[in-house]
């Protein structure tokens, strides 16, 4: 008897993961269908809103530290308190909200979400830090199901390219949300910065609950989870215990600080090494965002078809443009070209995680959503750890690069084998098809 993770791996998520042949609102698939539903854009700008929070923090830690009077490194704790939040927080809502309509638990963490900002910016340092963990959770949250949602609302052959579209809503965070809202708040004080982020979230809330169909349940017709019935609790964690999809988590935390550990110290070593003049240096950041945009669009769309050769693809690219970062840094006709460059294969395998995590998961789709956001963080909050250890030992800058190569590499084997296990549970079903077909 074959498993609901075999069936969804080898041509069931059709059927059993989306519950349909058709895609959402009854349309039949086809090659000509090229656009993607418009709930699908406007969950990614809501992500777009609630991510520039993340981004916005570190630009105006200093003045943050200076108006609540603690020091930088107390203002530090704040970032930290965001990523706990995710990481802890974020699996256990997915399963509390599970019996919730998709729309109303989108909502309900947008609402928390701009809550928890609104009373933080009111408030102490002591609230901020809690409100900070808070809505921690509610991003984490309403990740998770935004990204359910996504591929509920598409065709089982588009899973990966939406759920590209709404991670993308990230990377236009970090190209202009966080930018912009350090400018913005160096003007009017660094609280300016997140009552825009509060406004935007409203907005969001406005346009998911105008945009987004309302459905009775979890499952709801075209959702995946669908020809899985309705949500189920002990459904989702004989999913989530399942060894081959924590390979994936494992793939998703190593390419995650592969890439990281050299963004987060990229402006000092653009300054330091470099000697790029310091005006210069968030234009060269902002040029990694674009080229994170540009590898979500290319592994959205390569994807779904191939996931694991968006994957290899990214993660060698990540261990051969970490390594050339040592090098390029030094000259800045390189180092420009190297950053863009870089950007793309760091992003072009987050769709193929995505699609390998719905396809392992896609008959309990939402605690596992929830723990890929968790493990994604995880990849960026372990960077300074893994940093200050070559760094307080005296290495020269650049070892964060050859360290995010060295964790590329380690994902490739972890890739590899997620690929033949996908290729021998192809074979299984091609053999039980012949068998019903009476050709065996």
């Amino acid at each position: 008897m074959r498993t609901n993770e075999e069936l969804t791996e080898t041509g069931g998520p059709a059927k059993a993961a989306g519950g349909r042949e058709q895609g959402a609102g009854g349309r039949k698939p086809g090659a000509g269908e090229r656009r993607l539903p418009a709930g699908v854009y406007l969950l990614a700008f809501s992500l777009f809103a609630m991510g520039t929070a993340e981004f916005l923090l570190a630009g105006v830690l200093p003045a943050v530290a200076a108006d609540l009077d603690v020091t930088l490194s107390s203002a530090g704790f704040l970032i930290t308190a965001f990523a706990l939040g995710v990481v802890l927080g974020g699996p256990p809502f997915a399963v509390l909200s599970l019996r919730w309509p998709r729309r109303t638990a989108l909502l309900a963490t947008q609402g928390v979400f701009a809550a928890g900002i609104a009373v933080g910016l009111l408030g102490n340092y002591e609230v901020l830090l809690l409100s900070r963990v808070v809505s921690g959770v509610a991003y984490a949250g309403f990740f998770a199901v935004a990204s359910v949602t996504a591929i509920g609302l598409v065709t089982p052959d588009r899973n990966a390219r939406a759920s590209g579209v709404v991670v993308s809503g990230l990377s236009v965070a970090m190209i202009a949300g966080g930018p912009a809202g350090t400018l913005f708040s160096h003007f009017v004080a660094w609280r300016g910065g997140f009552w825009v982020v509060v406004a935007l979230t409203l907005a969001g809330m406005a346009a998911c609950y105008a945009g987004i169909p309302a459905a009775p349940d979890g499952g709801a017709a075209g959702g995946p989870g669908a020809g899985a019935g309705r949500p189920s609790v002990s459904r989702e964690l004989a999913t989530i215990r399942s060894p081959h999809l924590w390979r994936v988590y494992g793939i998703t935390i190593l390419t995650t600080a592969a890439y990281m550990i050299t963004f987060n110290y990229l402006a000092a070593m653009l300054a330091d090494i470099t000697a790029l003049p310091e005006v210069w240096i968030p234009a060269v950041l902002a040029l990694f965002g674009v080229g994170a945009f540009t590898g979500l669009s290319v592994g959205g769309r390569v994807s779904d078809r191939r996931p694991h050769a968006a994957l290899l693809t990214g993660a060698a690219a990540l261990v051969l443009l970490s390594l050339a970062m040592t090098v390029a840094v030094r000259h800045t006709w390189a180092v420009i070209p190297t950053v863009f460059v870089l950007g793309i294969a760091a992003f072009v395998v987050n769709p193929a995680i995505y699609g390998r995590v719905f396809a392992l998961a896609a008959h309990a789709p939402t605690l596992a959503g929830a723990t890929t956001v968790s493990a994604f963080q995880l990849g960026i909050s372990g960077t300074p750890l893994l940093a200050a250890v070559a760094l307080t030992r005296g290495a020269d800058l650049t070892a964060v690069c050859l360290i995010g190569a060295a964790l590329a590499a380690c994902a490739v084997p972890l890739i590899l084998a997620d690929r033949a296990h996908a290729q021998r549970a192809g074979r299984g079903r091609q053999v039980a098809g012949h068998g019903r077909d009476g050709t065996e």
